[in-house]
């Protein structure tokens, strides 16, 4: 049969005949069992942490009040471990409000509660009142104080801080960790940041553990909502809504943003494994066709090196030298590395000629007839190199128009020099 235990926690008037309890000395003592228990020697100490606690013996037992702040008002035991009420027999048997019952003792006490009424910061002083009802290790003892009072108890360790901390600061605390975790899943967002939603679900989770410990949570709603938050993950529905926008975007990506775009694809794609799984394999088939490289370091990545379309890299040589493009440094062979050829502020590469031809990939850049390997320097030093440069000499003639390549082979060794003076028209102005 399971023990019953009924305790009414009656508040008793045992210390004085009259309807109130005045003391005219410091004291510490309270009702335990309908007796009588009074403190012979008490005091109060505040801890690094700004814990108070004040305690009172009889020289055999000891009673131990806790609280999680040196600050006037009331703390419920028995919910939550940051409040304490202890009873420590003459045999050295801890009670306290912290230990649950055993599941074989049926109880119906109501939650004890440390009243603390005043501060005397000038002196040190504390005065209040306390009941309680604590368990032994095994949960199949207690013992029960019901119209405790302890007035004018001196602090003889510790200090009383100037703005101790108090409930409504964490209720505050956590209101902010709360906005701020709202935040990093909020709808206007691109993407859900797990690694932010992450960092935020568990400064909320401590914001509402701190708020539990000083305030209490005697209905169980602060816990809820930490069990709530689960292990502070991202869902597998956010995790697949960034794996499809990744995906649009990756989709789009021109080759100045390629590189950026396929990294933030596989990043979402592999998170999508981690937070929904991957059954199928289909996720990890996807991350596995993705080619995000540049295999020769010309920044044109590979895909973009493919332009048959043919999904083999190794047939297109645009310049057929025997060197595939995406393997090759200069895809034109114009004598201008593909990663010095011209781009624009996007870093897609440009068209200087508008001839349909990127630089890369156009051995005449500026559309004069000439060949780019055969263009070097800048002739009319207007910043502009000979090969960009479709009046190479700034005479207002075009080059095209100098007969800088009689017989069209690209190469200017033919070019007209009309005065015979060893420099071709096209470049003397």
């Amino acid at each position: 049969m399971k023990k019953l235990i009924l305790l009414s926690l009656i508040f008793l008037t045992v210390f004085s005949c009259g309807d109130e309890v005045e003391f005219n000395t410091p004291a510490f003592q309270g009702d335990r069992a309908n007796q009588l228990w009074r403190a012979k020697v008490f005091s109060a100490s505040i801890d690094a942490s700004g814990f108070l606690t004040i305690t009172g013996t009889n020289n055999t037992e000891t009673v131990n009040l806790r609280v999680p702040s040196v600050s006037e008002g009331t703390y419920i035991v028995g919910n939550v471990n940051a409040i304490e009420a202890e009873y420590v027999d003459g045999f050295g048997t801890v009670y306290s409000t912290n230990n649950r019952p055993d599941p074989s003792v049926s109880i119906y006490p109501e939650l004890g509660e440390i009243v603390i009424e005043e501060i005397d910061i000038t002196n040190g002083r504390f005065t209040g009142t306390f009941r309680f009802l604590a368990f032994d290790a095994s949960g199949l003892n207690s013992v029960g104080y019901s119209r405790g009072v302890f007035y004018r108890v001196p602090l003889v360790s510790g200090t009383i801080p100037a703005d101790p901390v108090t409930c409504e600061d964490k209720e505050i605390a956590s209101d902010i960790a709360l906005m701020n975790y709202e935040a990093t899943f909020d709808s206007s967002l691109e993407f859900i940041d797990s690694d932010a939603f992450e960092a935020a679900c568990n400064a909320y989770s401590t914001a509402l553990n701190d708020q539990r410990n000083f305030c209490g949570d005697i209905d169980g709603e602060i816990q809820a909502m930490i069990d709530a938050l689960g292990a502070c993950q991202i869902t597998c529905d956010y995790a697949m809504a960034n794996r499809a926008e990744a995906e649009s975007q990756y989709n789009t990506a021109t080759i100045g943003n390629y590189d950026e775009k396929c990294a933030q694809y596989l990043l979402y794609l592999q998170e999508q494994i981690e937070f929904c799984g991957d059954e199928d394999g289909s996720i990890q088939a996807e991350i596995d066709a993705l080619d995000c490289g540049d295999d020769d370091g010309d920044g044109i990545p590979n895909v973009f090196e493919d332009f048959n379309n043919d999904g083999d890299l190794t047939n297109d040589d645009t310049d057929g030298d025997g060197t595939p493009n995406y393997l090759d440094a200069d895809d034109d062979g114009d004598g201008v590395l593909t990663a010095d050829e011209a781009l624009d502020a996007d870093g897609n590469p440009v068209d200087t000629d508008g001839d349909g031809d990127v630089d890369y990939l156009d051995n005449d850049d500026d559309g004069d007839g000439l060949l780019s390997n055969f263009e070097t320097g800048d002739t009319d030093s207007d910043g502009v190199l000979d090969y960009l440069d479709n009046d190479d000499d700034g005479d207002g003639l075009l080059t095209i128009d100098e007969n800088a390549d009689p017989n069209a082979d690209g190469n200017p060794n033919d070019a007209l020099d009309t005065d015979m003076d060893g420099t071709p028209d096209y470049l003397q102005a």
